[in-house]
């Protein structure tokens, strides 16, 4: 089991951070099996998507931002963040991606994203190799 940190630096932000979970399978040195990522908390998520344009990410959140808006919905968690907890709920906390020969078997325009929902701030994501 390894921990990644991922930091957000906006209150909505996807971040990549696959070329961090390829160097620690390298670094694992293991051959065939999948990688689980798992982000421990509740207004913090995790995808696997296009990674060439920056409009895709950006497109993703404004429409996730339309969909379930942050204020004026009638939420009664106190904290102003419900918008987060629904968005990280849609969006799933966990991606499982199959590796051979030591590689990710991403598609060629795929990464993997921590999607911040409620930051800026430092996210732990566990990786673990089977």
């Amino acid at each position: 089991m390894e921990i990644i940190k991922v930091r957000s630096r906006e209150r909505e932000q996807l971040v990549e951070f696959t070329d961090e979970v390829r160097r620690r399978l390298t670094a694992s040195g293991a051959r065939e099996g999948v990688c689980v990522l798992y982000v421990q908390h509740t207004t913090a998520g995790l995808t696997i998507n296009e990674n060439a344009d920056p409009d895709v990410p950006r497109d993703l959140l404004q429409h996730l931002r339309a969909l379930i808006p942050q204020h004026g919905a009638g939420f009664r968690h106190s904290e102003e963040n419900s918008d987060a907890h629904i968005k990280t709920t849609l969006v799933g906390t966990s991606v499982t991606v199959p590796f051979h020969e030591g590689e990710l078997l991403l598609g060629r325009w795929q990464g993997i994203f921590l999607c911040e929902f409620d930051g800026a701030r430092e996210r732990q994501v566990i990786m673990t190799i089977r």
